[in-house]
């Protein structure tokens, strides 16, 4: 059997069937770059523009932030509480009858001013006056038999002990007459201090034992202002010798006291030790029982300087505040105090003259610059 050979195929044949198989590949090759190009150059365009807008805003300053300062002037500055306190008269006293018998005469009036000795009222003495009677005609009889018997005992016609005797009697006989004048006064039933009387509790005709009340009096021409003072703060009152307090009765009325005595022991369930601050009420303003707010300063600093409470940072761990000088603000590290009111004591980390930022401290940083609308020297100027 005989074998053909393939008839080998020109150069260009293949090459064109080449080119014709590539060309769907080509074609696809050729749109997606057509769509390709002009997408980039898009995109790049955008990021060109993008670019250059970044670049003019970082060019524009940023606005200075607005802050207020207030200047550090050395003033009195105080730790005080303000404290509940009661109005005491400084002395209230329950007079009492001493015998017993019935009122004939109510002379006590409520309200009525009264010294030492003045009657405020007459139990019957009819009962009273004849035991005095009596008692002195036994005394007078004791002292005439005494006389009697000691110039016969000279003559020996009585004896020593029958005189002895009649000395005794006659001291039982004058015990018991200073005894019937005793009773017999207290008949008369008088102020025993000068005073107001407050209440009155009988009337003419009331039945009266020993023990009985007659009438309550006061004195308010100086009173007690009792104010709890809580442990923690008894040392610090010690030490102190007047007290300022207004009386809310009287429209907030301010009263000076002087220190008068500290109770050595507390109330069993408050722990609060009463002071007693003794106040002047010649004008008779104050009475028993009113409200008073006693101001107690604890510690003060008269040349002290001090900042708003709330003007205080908290930067690296530290407490301080902002200090601004030619436009820029450095946080400050100090060390405070006590309160007084809205103020914190500054001891250490600021100088008389500073200025610290009190309003925007709360959006700057160290080292920024602000723009200073306005210094103060007091919190109140803010408002103004």
């Amino acid at each position: 059997m005989e074998t053909q050979s393939e008839t080998p195929q020109p150069l260009g044949r293949k090459l064109l069937r080449l080119i014709w198989k590539g060309t769907p590949f080509m074609v696809v090759l050729l749109a997606t770059l057509l769509i390709i190009l002009p997408l980039g150059k898009i995109i790049l365009a955008k990021k060109t523009d993008l670019t250059e807008k970044q670049s003019k805003e970082t060019g524009v300053a940023k606005p200075l932030t607005n802050v207020i300062t207030m200047e550090l002037i050395p003033a009195m500055i105080m730790e005080k509480l303000s404290l509940p306190g009661i109005a005491k008269p400084w002395v209230f006293l329950e007079i009492v009858s001493e015998i017993k018998g019935k009122v004939v005469d109510k002379k006590a009036v409520e309200g009525h001013h009264v010294k030492k000795g003045d009657i405020l009222a007459i139990i019957d003495t009819s009962d009273y006056k004849n035991s005095y009677d009596a008692a002195l005609a036994s005394y007078e009889i004791a002292v005439s038999s005494e006389k009697r018997l000691a110039a016969l005992v000279k003559k020996n016609f009585v004896t020593q002990s029958q005189l002895d005797d009649a000395v005794a009697r006659v001291k039982t006989s004058k015990a018991d007459l200073e005894n019937a004048k005793l009773a017999l006064s207290r008949c008369m039933i008088r102020s025993p201090m000068e005073g107001i009387i407050d209440r009155v509790h009988i009337e003419n005709g009331t039945f009266l034992n020993a023990g009985d009340p007659v009438a309550q009096m006061l004195q308010i021409d100086q009173l007690k202002i009792e104010v709890g003072i809580p442990e923690s703060d008894v040392d610090a009152v010690r030490k102190l010798k007047s007290f300022d307090m207004t009386v809310d009765a009287l429209e907030g009325k301010t009263y000076t006291g002087e220190y008068h005595y500290l109770y050595k022991t507390t109330d069993s369930m408050a722990r609060l030790y009463i002071l007693e601050i003794k106040v002047d009420n010649a004008d008779g303003m104050i009475l028993p029982d009113m409200f008073a707010r006693v101001q107690i300063i604890k510690k003060q600093d008269p040349q002290g300087l001090s900042v708003p409470m709330y003007s205080l940072v908290s930067f690296n761990k530290e407490t301080g505040v902002y200090v601004e000088k030619d436009g820029v603000v450095r946080f400050r590290p100090v060390t405070t105090g006590f309160q007084d009111g809205w103020k914190t004591q500054v001891s250490e980390g600021l100088n008389p003259g500073e200025k610290i930022v009190v309003v925007g401290h709360r959006i700057i940083e160290d080292g920024e610059q602000v723009n200073v609308t306005k210094t103060i020297r007091d919190m109140e100027e803010i408002t103004q």
